[in-house]
This record gives C-alpha cells, structure tokens and sequence, in this order.
C-alpha cells in the first residue's frame, strides 16, 4: 500500500499492546464510580440542575499558570509536538540545541524542568494585586504529564522533573489568600496530538530512522533517571503511527496535518485505556484538590461519555464539600445551545459580539500559552490597554476573562511581565469597583468598534477608542466606561439620552468619576449625557463614570 493511502481510521494492532502494562496496572487500581447525588452522567441530567454559582458572577478576573515542561526551552506553545516534525522551527530549534529526537526526546525535557526559582507566594501576591479573583493552575497538557501529585500516572511532577506537587502548592496558597481555585486538564487530546513523537525525518542523515516514542519501552530505562517509568504511558502509544516510506519532510508534515492534527473528542479507537485512565487522572486530580473551576480544553467534552462521566462526579463531589450548595464551574467551547445549561462556555482567544443570556468566559494570554523567549526579548505581550479594554468588553456582556501570564520553566516570570502585572493593579485600585460583582446593564455599550463573535479573532478586532462605551451596573449604581479619554476633555454618551429606549426618560440624578474626588459638569437631554472631564486623568486605559439616577426611578 502506499504512504498515501493511509488514513487517520488506521490503527495499530500493537498499539494496545504497547500499553498492555499499563492497562493491567491500571485495571489493579480502577474505580470507575461517580460521587452520589443528584447529578447523572447524561446531558439532560446536568442540563436541568446545573445553575452558574455567584461566586463566578462576582469575580470578572482570574489569573491562569499555564505552566509545564514546554516552558523550559522558551520557544512558545506546543514544543512538544512540534519538536517532532522535520522543517519546523521548534525542530530546528531542539535539534540544535538538545539532538535528534531520536535521541533527546521529549520525555527529557519533562526531566529538564525543574522549577528551581518557583517563589510561589511572591507570584499569588502579584496576582491578587493585579486583581485576580480566582486562580487556575495547569494541571497536564496535550503533553500528557500530570503537574500534581498523581495516583494514577506516573509521568508527573512529583516523580519527575521539579519533584514538587505544583498543583497542590498553588492550591494551598491561593485558600489561604481567599481564592477560588481551579484547575485546567488539556490531556485528553494527548492521544492523537502527541503522535508525532512516533514519526521520523522525511529527508537528511537520519531519515526514516523513528524518534524515542517508536524505540523505548519500560526495560530501557533500567539504571537511568527513567527506571521504572514506561516512556508509551507518556507518549500514549502509537495509535496513529505514521506508516514508513515518505521520502520528504513536507510530505511527512501533510500527512501529520491530515491526520494526527485534526481535533477530536472521541476516545481512541481500540484503546480503551486511554480513556479509562484519563477518567482515573481527572477524578483523582478533582478528589485530591477540590477545584472550584475546571477548565476542559475540550469542544463540548473530552472522550464523550468519560467526559460526562466526569463532570457528573464533579458536580456531585463538590456539594458535598460546600454542604449541599453547588460551586463547581466547569467550562468548555464550542458548546451546542443545550450544553451551555450545562457548562460554561469559553471562548479562546475571542469574545462576544453581545449580551449573553448566561455566563461566559473568554481566556487568553499576554503572549504565547508557553513561555516565549522571543516575545520576551521583543516586548511584544499585550499591554494593560488592550488587556484592561478586553477585560471592561467582556464583563458588560456578561463574561469573565482568565489571563495567563507565562512562566519560565523555572518557575519565574521576566520584567516585563513584572510591569504589566503592576499596571493592572494600579487600574485596579481605582476601578476595581466597576468591575468586580457587577452585572450587565439593559445594552452593553455604543461606539464604533465592533467585536467579531467566536475564538481565535482577538487579533483582527480593532483597538478600542474614546467613543466606545461599555456599561455595567452594581445595585443602583449604572457605571459607564470610556474606553479611552476623550479629546477636548468633554464625552457624550448618546445612549443615556432622555429619549433613548433603555432608559425610559428617567433623569440622571449625578455623575462622578472613579478616582477624582472633584465634582464634575454634566447635563442629560435628548442628544445623550455630557460630561466635562476633569484636565487631570485620574489613570490611565479606560475611564468609570458612576451615574445615578438611572436604575432607581
């Protein structure tokens, strides 16, 4: 058969055996139970329980570590697969630097990772004052190594690497600083996004010649670092193992593109133990930790009804730590209209164009999900303008942003990160109160630029201006934000007209602005509110005018 006529439906018969050992070990250990209550493992049965808890209403902002052995060699995301495909940059990159993967895999940069300069504490407090409300922590990637104490997997941070339970430790320091805490599972991609680990070069000395993943099994390890840790329950066996004989490295990176790449949620067919050992770690890392949020890199959810499984145990196990009341918020993407009765819709990289009926998430980063030298040496992160309007845009639709700041692999973040995290916090102290425990007004705004709804379009959505207006409103208060100062010092606010429909012909009874004690000059007729603004700003980025008036007649 030719290379060409292979297809993604073509699994390996030794694929299961690859991980027979595994399987057995895990079949010793398995519970496959879900926590009692009222929650069931079928859609309808959370769809019809399931209500947003207010704590996640409240906070607005949360702070993600996106945090794992990709970040050491600082080349940006997703270095572990890419590190496996001839031509790439990440290849060039760690062929250079580390060898061929045929000889320096990926499992070596996991042992590389050592967090040596982690200051955890110092790093929560800066969270806290950029304003986080809730923190998450990376609990495992498409790397599939587990960043906590994990019964369940042995590729993890307690065995390997840092030696550390890092999920635990964030754990505990974000409750003992008020917290809610949560947690992010990406792994269940693992099975397919990794399989390139598998693969080889279509062309040089060493073509043809297969990396680590195709080559190691538990008996090699034996008197090195790795002994006793089987490199297949890492590498997740070859369940799609790129078939011998492409003679060229873009043909090898078109069949992976064709193949191993496309995303799915459907467990990995003919290997079962997969998906009963994602389960296992899923659960384990919930029993273990008591996340008030799980984040599932997942459209709709991971390996179907392992998934549901899931999330079912979750939302009954967290009632019974918080008495009976429901605080558990798991979010996923690309929900159907039903599912988000069920789940917390996020949104990567993205937002939305409105108002939405339930709460929502947008998550994104200052630069890439792993740390990338390049970004740092070019200061090229967002900056607290575009975050803090990003930030203000969201919240008057109803969502909450999560915002991962990137971290070496030791443990630490650079200077610029440093100052970003300070300017957040200045802007926070003075318009904290606009945001935090705020709820959407009757229209989320005016102005002229338009958010295109979805993920993966931050970049293509204009900045922000001084006619852009956001609304929000905390009790009888109706906080309108300028999103930039306006010129000659005077802003009109045409949607707070005495004609316009949302309002009602109710009269604003006062205006002041958040961080200026002076009074200010304002007038409200049938061409909207003016505002004289004060010659001093009293910040920087996006401006809160507190009005009355508005939501008590």
């Amino acid at each position: 058969m030719k290379p060409g006529e292979y297809s993604i439906s073509i699994l390996f018969f030794f694929g299961l055996f690859a991980l027979s050992t595994i399987t057995a070990e895990a079949q010793k250990k398995t519970d496959h139970t879900i926590a009692d209550g009222t929650f069931q493992p079928r859609w309808e049965s959370l769809q019809g329980y399931y209500k947003c808890p207010e704590w996640f209403r409240d906070a607005k902002f949360g702070i993600w570590a996106h945090w794992s052995a990709q970040c050491v060699p600082e080349q940006g995301d997703w270095y572990a697969r890419n590190m496996y495909i001839q031509g790439d940059k990440v290849y060039e990159y760690h062929v250079a630097r580390y060898g061929h993967p045929s000889m320096f895999g990926f499992m070596v940069i996991d042992n590389l990772w050592r967090a040596e300069h982690w200051n955890p504490e110092m790093l929560m407090d800066l969270y806290i004052r950029a304003g986080a409300k809730y923190f998450v922590a990376l609990a495992n990637h498409h790397d599939n190594f587990d960043t906590y104490d994990s019964k369940y997997h042995a590729w993890n941070s307690v065995n390997v690497g840092p030696k550390k339970d890092i999920v635990g430790t964030w754990e505990k320091l974000a409750r003992k600083k008020g917290l809610r805490f949560g947690v992010s599972n990406h792994s269940a991609h693992a099975w397919h996004w990794f399989q390139t680990a598998y693969g080889y070069d279509g062309e040089g000395p060493l073509a043809g010649v297969r990396y680590d993943a195709a080559t190691l099994a538990k008996a090699d390890g034996k008197g090195k670092w790795w002994e006793g840790l089987d490199p297949q329950e890492l590498y997740t066996g070859p369940s799609m193992k790129i078939p011998a004989g492409f003679t060229s490295a873009q043909a090898v990176r078109d069949w992976h593109e064709k193949n191993d790449r496309q995303w799915t949620e459907e467990p990995p067919p003919g290997n079962p133990a997969f998906t009963e050992n994602w389960f296992l770690r899923c659960k384990d890392l919930i029993d273990k930790y008591h996340p008030d949020l799980i984040y599932f890199d997942d459209f709709g959810l991971p390996l179907k009804q392992a998934g549901l499984d899931i999330v079912a145990h979750y939302y009954n196990a967290n009632r019974g730590w918080n008495g009976g009341k429901l605080e558990a918020v798991a979010t996923a993407k690309e929900l159907a209209p039903d599912q988000r009765a069920a789940l917390i819709q996020d949104y990567e990289r993205g937002f939305c164009d409105n108002i939405q009926p339930e709460p929502w998430q947008t998550c994104t980063c200052i630069g890439s999900w792993h740390y990338s030298r390049d970004i740092a040496e070019h200061n090229t992160y967002k900056s607290v303008r575009q975050v803090v309007a990003t930030l203000i845009d969201i919240v008057s639709k109803n969502g909450n942003l999560l915002l991962s700041i990137p971290m070496r692999g030791d443990g630490t973040i650079d200077e610029h990160e440093v100052a970003f995290l300070e300017g957040m916090a200045q802007w926070m102290n003075i318009n904290g109160e606009a945001i935090f425990g705020t709820r959407p007004w009757r229209i989320f705004g005016e102005g002229p630029t338009q958010v295109k709804a979805g993920m993966f379009n931050e970049d293509v959505t204009k900045s922000f201006c001084a006619e852009d207006v956001r609304f929000v409103t905390a009790g009888d208060t109706l906080f309108a934000f300028l999103l930039g100062w306006p010129g000659e010092g005077k802003a009109l606010i045409k949607s707070l007209a005495t004609n316009a429909p949302h309002v009602e012909g109710r009269k604003i009874t006062g205006v002041s602005l958040l961080g200026y004690d002076g009074k200010l000059e304002w007038s409200q007729n049938e061409d909207g509110l003016s505002i004289e603004m004060p010659k001093q700003k009293p910040c920087e980025h996006a401006f809160a005018l507190k009005i009355g008036g508005v939501l008590t007649q």
